[in-house]
């Protein structure tokens, strides 16, 4: 180690506070390396212990467990850091009660020091730590590489402290995550109401009249049309990419399939230029357009766009052509469709014959208007949450550098953790 500038000293792990030390795992803690018990052992009925085989069963800081064994081989103490230790290396999480660890993970427990601490300081080393795998099938590492790797050990009340803090930022991510999916199934149980019933109070639906349609139940006054009876439908299309001068310096939004996740889009990270646009299929769809992916894994997802802009050729462009269809509620009525549309289709790939043929129900507009109130209030609502999601993603993620090179010390923090 080279002398100290700032308070800081120079170590392998790069520049540290001086009272702090650089040790080997092995030095600090007990390392448990997993054993599988005999595959006869295994059961779902949570007979025995808890069975973690890697880190398929982590969650964000806890696993969820699956899998029991009546012979546990080796045990992972409460509150110790799991890690996996192969396919791959470096993931960790907490354990939350005792596990029966397989060959996937290893348990550390430092022997005077504090495991949240170790659990967060593994995670800002893991990719140092995914460097120490080896082996040609999958990456893994053994117990004496595991027990070598450095860690920075601030003292003892500092471990506390940062691991108080990145708890604190993490538990917020948390509830965080927890109001999306609270308001994502509320956002799925209103549609189910809304598209059956229409906007009326769920101690209503029993004076809403039904009838049987060829997409099921709706109410009476309603119809059905095809998509193409009601929307221009066209698709767009991809500038050839040997042609630098479609792409560079382009000006003009180009929208993938992949983008579409039943949200709205008001930005993109591909853009073409005119000559691309005149060379290609693609096409201009404007602002309010509902956007429809017809291939791969976001078959039936859909986009609303913010502005104008283009698309490749697996999304169909729907624009209202007619006074009496509202764009905003025919975003979520082929959201309420969504597992219509992929049963119907019966293949990963749709086309345009498809989708014009493909059938909706038609409201009157005012009930189209106050339908596309709530659940965009919803969907605002999600998307608030989402950016709050990031900032704080954000947070973490600085956060867990600065304390883990020391550049902000607890101490001069003015926080309670």
């Amino acid at each position: 180690m080279k002398g100290s500038e700032n308070g800081f000293k120079e170590t392998e792990l790069g520049p540290l506070p001086e009272d702090w030390k650089v040790v080997k795992l092995g030095e600090v803690c007990e390392v448990i390396m997993g054993q599988s018990p005999p595959g006869k052992t295994y059961n779902t009925e949570g007979n025995g212990m808890p069975f973690l085989q890697g880190k398929a069963e982590f969650g964000n800081i806890y696993p969820t467990h699956i899998k029991y064994t009546t012979q546990p081989l080796k045990i992972a103490p409460p509150n110790t850091v799991l890690i996996s230790v192969r396919a791959p290396v470096g993931d960790v999480n907490l354990a939350d009660i005792a596990y029966c660890i397989g060959r996937g993970l290893a348990s550390l427990s430092m022997r005077n020091g504090n495991n949240t601490y170790l659990f967060y300081c593994l995670e800002y080393l893991k990719p140092l730590l995914e460097k120490q795998g080896t082996g040609s099938t999958f990456m893994a590492i053994n117990k004496s590489k595991l027990e070598k790797f450095p860690i920075p050990l601030p003292p003892l009340s500092e471990q506390e402290r940062i691991a108080g803090v990145l708890s604190a930022i993490q538990g917020v991510i948390e509830k965080t995550e927890r109001v999306i999916r609270a308001n994502r199934e509320l956002k799925r149980s209103l549609m189910k109401h809304l598209f059956t019933y229409g906007p009326v109070p769920v101690n209503n639906v029993d004076s809403v009249k039904l009838k049987d349609t060829e997409i099921g139940k709706i109410p009476e006054h309603w119809n059905v049309v095809k998509l193409g009876e009601v929307c221009d439908v066209k698709s767009g299309g991809t500038p050839s990419k040997k042609k630098r001068e479609y792409w560079e310096n382009g000006n003009i939004p180009w929208i993938r399939s992949e983008k579409c996740q039943d949200c709205f889009i008001d930005k993109v990270s591909d853009f073409i230029t005119e000559s691309g646009l005149e060379n290609s299929s693609a096409k201009i769809f404007g602002s309010g357009t509902v956007l429809v992916a017809m291939v791969g894994a976001t078959l039936g997802k859909t986009g609303y766009l913010k502005i104008p802009a283009s698309t490749n050729q697996n999304i169909a462009g729907l624009f209202p052509t007619v006074n009496n269809l509202i764009g905003l509620f025919l975003f979520y009525c082929m959201q309420s469709r969504y597992k219509f549309f992929s049963k119907e289709g019966g293949y990963k790939i749709a086309n345009l014959s498809f989708i014009k043929s493909f059938p909706i129900p038609l409201p009157p507009l005012s009930e189209q208007g106050r339908i596309a109130e709530v659940l965009s209030a919803v969907d605002e609502k999600i998307q608030a949450e989402e950016r709050k999601k990031r900032a704080l993603e954000g947070l973490f993620k600085s956060m867990l550098h600065h304390l883990m090179t020391g550049k902000i010390r607890v101490k001069d923090l003015n926080i309670e953790v």
